[in-house]
């Protein structure tokens, strides 16, 4: 099962993420990204969801590396980013830093992939000729992500810069895994540029994503590729991967669908075998 962009900053959504509880003991719940902005709010829905369901795996979203002037934790960058690791690892909760879990379910062995991966501003909207441009032109449309002014991305020069980072790092671990073993990759940001093609905004786009990840689904096995921060849950498919947005959003979104808010869309079925990494 997966849900993102749970926002518990707002009531509505905090009192959603009390009421989630998982549909038998083996189901695995993946996190992908924005539980929300302090890091109290962030271990507590963690630490509740930890408990209700087989295993959490939790990515960071744009809005969990922010430095929030209300958060008494006024880390920066890596070291937030670090420090979110250590307490993911305290309460059990699987992250971008360890060892890949694999689901032995029905639909196995699938590894599930957690990818902390950022953006580097080339999702670049119609006649931008460079990032500078491409950043001109969304400020002019009066388009300006807060990541400008409150993700950081210390020690690295820029947040392109600690994106390629990134990149490189992940690229070496799944080129490890087995040839033969297929993958759910879970990011917050869409590893395609398909799904921000429908943004009322289009500028946004920069915030979203690397051209980088275009063909990962492709070359790393993938099943199903997870991802919110868009808030526009749906499915696509891109060459025959179905790639799933799975945010609860913001209460003025959900109240507006058709559909009850807070339900986990599911991944895979079938019940999970006893996986020995669950004891590391």
């Amino acid at each position: 099962m997966a849900i993102s962009d749970l926002h518990v900053r707002y009531e509505r959504n905090r009192e959603i993420v009390r009421d989630l509880r998982a549909d038998s003991a083996d189901d695995w719940l993946i996190v992908a990204g924005d539980v929300g902005e302090t890091v109290s709010d962030i271990r507590e829905s963690l630490a509740l969801l930890q408990e209700r369901f087989a295993r959490v795996i939790w990515v960071p979203g744009n809005h969990e590396l922010w430095t929030d002037p209300s958060d008494p934790v006024q880390l920066r960058g890596e070291a937030k980013y670090r420090h979110l690791v250590d307490i993911c690892r305290e309460l059990g909760v699987v992250t971008p830093e360890d060892p890949y879990p694999v689901w032995h379910g029905e639909n196995g062995p699938v590894a599930v992939v957690p990818l902390f991966l950022l953006y580097d501003y080339t999702f670049r909207p119609a006649g931008a000729v460079s990032q500078e441009h491409a950043l001109e032109l969304a400020d002019k449309a009066g388009v300006i992500c807060t990541d400008e002014f409150m993700l950081h991305p210390d020690p690295y020069p820029s947040r392109e810069a600690w994106c390629r980072a990134r990149l490189e790092e992940t690229r070496a671990r799944l080129d490890a895994l087995p040839p033969d073993l297929p993958t759910v990759l879970v990011n917050h940001f869409p590893l395609v540029r398909e799904p921000t093609r429908v943004l009322r905004y289009p500028e946004f786009a920069l915030w979203c994503g690397t051209e980088e990840t275009a063909d990962w689904h492709r070359r790393y096995r993938a099943a199903a590729v997870v991802y919110g921060h868009l808030h526009i849950p749906r499915t696509i498919h891109c060459d025959g991967v179905p790639h799933h947005e799975v945010s609860l959003g913001y209460p003025r979104e959900w109240e507006r669908r058709a559909t009850p808010p807070g339900r986990p869309v599911q991944i895979l079925a079938g019940a999970a075998a006893t996986d020995p990494a669950r004891s590391r």
